[in-house]
């Protein structure tokens, strides 16, 4: 039994377009590369695949429902990466605001994927 997990997937319309824009909003290139497929692996040992939804076996159901955390320091830094986000395209789904685990605003990436950012309650 695994009690480990350290990789994400997301199935997308364009892995190379995609991959593109995560390296924008990660500030790294991905580990590696194909016409259907990018991986960016990160220090904490999580992975995050994106994998061509014409290529994926068994075909995947779309939307998933979920979404995809990104930790920052400070509600400014929440603010500051909403603004820069939204000036590369994605469309802002929750402006920033506060909730009970801290500030934070959600985006969806060209494929519908879900995106927060928030700064935990207590920084």
């Amino acid at each position: 039994m695994t009690n480990a997990p350290n990789f994400i997937l997301a199935y997308v319309a364009n892995a190379p377009k995609s991959a593109a824009l995560y390296e924008k909003l990660l500030g790294s290139k991905p580990v590696e590369s194909s016409p259907g497929w990018a991986m960016f692996a990160f220090p904490n040992g999580l992975a995050l695949g994106l994998w061509s939804r014409d290529e994926v076996e068994p075909r995947a159901t779309l939307p998933g429902g979920s979404e995809i955390g990104f930790p920052v320091e400070s509600d400014e830094a929440v603010t500051t990466t909403r603004d820069a986000w939204a000036k590369l395209g994605l469309k802002i789904l929750q402006e920033p605001t506060k909730m009970d685990f801290g500030y934070t605003f959600t985006a969806a990436d060209p494929d519908g994927h879900r995106l927060r950012v928030f700064a935990p309650s207590g920084n």
